[in-house]
């Protein structure tokens, strides 16, 4: 079963449980009330007989006019039913109310029956036990009970109209209920294609994506499915621009491997032919050779960051002295591309806790990016100081090919290289900075990238706090 019919099916279940329960709550409740309500003009019914029989019995001097007395309440039929009582003890609620026989019993103080208004009792014998509501009749000269009236015996009273209400009111419910499940159900429907619409289109997508086209939703609102919509998008657009990169990659390092390996396969063919002397050729196999393990350590610490296996082995590492190593190392490189290459910093720098490999591999990385897309006569510098926060800022600063504003958001991303950098033929495969920034984070700092603009430099900035 689809997740629609699932979703409209257990709304259904719940408006059409809701509905029954709805309408049983209110008929009982109703009905419960509704006999509170009778008991209470029985008893106050009853009062008002037994108040006239009260006058009657005194005037009378015993039960010689109860039948008169009856007859004035209107609890006295004959062929047919009185509708309207008349006279005092009835009152306004007789009129309105006695539509059916309501049967009155009126019992001696000794227990006897004096009156039964269905004759359904002979008068003499002993009252049995009766229902209804039980007043007491007295003499009014002496203020002493001689019986006791029994009204509505049988539970007749305001029965037509009491059926009649809850006949009304359960058909009233009905149809109320009826139209509710009708408009819910149709909501429900509607609420149902709502959901499974975005989630329809999200599972045919994806299936365009694990095909290798490129898709994206349409948003249409902002709640949690339009969010999810927005979501898939965004990871629609990231993986397009993996896959961009990706292929960029294999571009670059099939490049990055043709390269060297032509160069040691013709060192190595001048060798053979005696075209080259060892010593040349060894130099030039020796370098290309050091290419390629440059690459390969690119490639193996992308493969250990992407799986969350970088591991850091601090210890108490004086961070001039790190910095003065660097620049030491990359003098030779800095020299044969004749860049200035320079360190500006206080010697009094405080010992860090560092992993001082990975921080080496993470600046040089930098340095390497810096003296590589910078010009003949250009200046690279290192330049490190301490923040009132806190932290050391060790910042590398170039005047060579710069950055575009375009490309600045993406520096970070890995195989991603900059359009200058490819057009100044500056080799690489986009990893540099992306490492780079996973090692100082993994030390608890960060990592930004500046430039005003192509031509104009640039300034990598690490920012390390020195407490960790």
């Amino acid at each position: 079963m689809s997740l629609r019919w699932r979703i409209l099916g257990s709304n259904v279940v719940v408006i059409v449980l809701t509905v029954l329960v709805g309408v049983g709550v209110v008929y009982y409740g109703t009905e419960s009330r509704l006999g509170v309500f009778i008991d209470r003009i029985g008893g106050e019914e009853a009062t008002q007989l037994a108040r006239a029989l009260s006058r009657a019995y005194t005037d009378a001097g015993g039960w010689d006019t109860v039948d008169r007395a009856l007859s004035e309440a209107g609890y006295s039929y004959g062929e047919t039913p009185h509708e309207e009582g008349s006279g005092e003890g009835g009152g306004e609620s007789s009129e309105v109310f006695h539509r059916d026989p309501v049967r009155v019993v009126i019992a001696s103080v000794d227990g006897r029956v004096v009156k039964d208004n269905m004759s359904e009792l002979t008068a003499g014998t002993a009252v049995p036990e009766l229902g209804g509501n039980r007043e007491t009749v007295f003499d009014l000269d002496t203020n002493r009970p001689v019986g006791h009236v029994y009204v509505d015996v049988n539970g007749n009273f305001l029965s037509t109209e009491s059926h009649g209400f809850l006949s009304t009111l359960l058909y009233i419910i009905a149809v109320g209920g009826l139209l509710t499940i009708g408009v819910a159900i149709l909501l429900a429907v509607w609420l149902s294609q709502r959901i499974t619409a975005p989630v329809t289109a999200l599972t045919e997508a994806t299936q365009a994506i694990a095909q290798g086209d490129r898709t994206q939703l349409t948003v249409t609102s902002a709640d949690e499915l339009g969010q999810m919509s927005a979501a898939f998008n965004r990871m629609s657009s990231t993986l397009e621009t993996q896959r961009a990169l990706r292929r960029r990659l294999i571009n670059d390092v099939s490049h990055e491997l043709n390269t060297p390996l032509s160069v040691i396969q013709l060192e190595a063919t001048g060798l053979r032919d005696g075209l080259q002397t060892p010593e040349g050729a060894s130099d030039h196999i020796i370098q290309e050779v050091e290419r390629l393990r440059g690459l390969v350590t690119d490639l193996n610490w992308l493969a250990e960051t992407e799986h969350g296996e970088l591991q850091l082995a601090f210890e108490a590492c004086s961070l001039y002295d790190l910095l003065a190593a660097e620049v030491e190392r990359w003098q030779p490189q800095a020299h044969a591309q004749q860049v200035g290459l320079s360190l500006e910093s206080d010697a009094d720098l405080p010992e860090m806790a560092l992993d001082r490999m990975r921080m080496s591999q993470a600046l040089g990385n930098v340095l390497n990016n810096a003296i590589r897309c910078t010009e003949a006569n250009g200046r690279v510098v290192v330049r490190a100081e301490l923040e009132g926060d806190g932290a050391a800022v060790l910042t590398v600063i170039d005047d060579g090919i710069g950055i575009d504003g375009e490309d600045l958001p993406h520096v970070f991303d890995r195989f991603y290289r900059t359009d200058q950098s490819q057009r100044h033929g500056i080799g690489g495969t986009g990893l540099g900075l992306a490492i780079a920034r996973t090692v100082v984070e993994a030390h608890g700092g960060t990592v930004a990238v500046t430039s005003d603009g192509v031509g104009k430099g640039a300034a990598v900035t690490f920012r390390l706090p020195l407490d960790r």
